[in-house]
């Protein structure tokens, strides 16, 4: 099966539909702050619906954008003809990148390693695909640092969670598979999005390097 067999067709109609609130809700300023430093070529994995689209700056020269589900792919297709960045939306999988080895200056994932299949092999792929002293931009929602907010998560992980939202995870420690992937964490942000605390409010933004 290609990468055009991965559909979730309800969970990307609500997802186009929610995505927006979470933006207007604060997630807005941090994709921003990811993306704002970023040059020259880029590949975005998952980009989904293309939320991250009018963040890239001018100095990004290219913009390889994967998907694989059809619905968001075509949404995001859209909005890349209405922002300025120059951008591809390409059917693709996390862990078999359409990219050449070192082809890229940065590698940016924003809420797709909580729902990718295989971390490991996604953080492979990635660092495959950049180039010496690229970077990996990353936006995630991860594990809780509490063991009975963890223990929540598992369950959630374990039922409801990955059936009805597309895969996702809540319970991932993504910042320890960075490492373990042969990347180089900089410095990290953590915080609450929402602002209570719930299962899936605990996020990190930041960048790591291949080591």
């Amino acid at each position: 099966m290609g990468a055009d067999g991965v559909r979730h067709p309800l969970f990307a109609r609500f997802y186009t539909r929610v995505g927006g609130a979470m933006d207007e809700g604060g997630l807005e300023g941090h994709r921003a702050a990811l993306l704002g430093a970023l040059h020259g070529d880029v590949a975005e994995v998952g980009c989904g619906h293309g939320l991250n689209f009018q963040h890239y700056p001018r100095a990004v020269t290219s913009v390889t954008a994967v998907e694989p589900e059809p619905y968001l792919r075509r949404a995001a297709r859209e909005r890349a003809e209405r922002v300025e960045a120059p951008i591809t939306v390409v059917d693709g999988l996390a862990d078999a990148l359409p990219l050449a080895d070192a082809s890229v200056d940065a590698v940016v994932v924003t809420l797709v390693l909580c729902s990718v299949p295989d971390q490991a092999r996604a953080l492979r792929e990635a660092r495959r695909v950049l180039r010496p002293g690229g970077r990996l931009c990353f936006l995630e929602h991860v594990r809780a640092p509490t063991p009975g907010l963890r223990r929540v998560q598992r369950l959630l992980d374990a039922t409801i969670g990955p059936r009805l939202l597309g895969g996702c995870h809540s319970g991932r420690d993504t910042l320890a598979a960075i490492a373990s992937a042969g990347f180089t964490p900089g410095p990290v942000e953590r915080f609450l999005f929402p602002a209570a605390r719930t299962p899936v409010s605990f996020h990190v933004r930041g960048e790591a390097r291949p080591s």
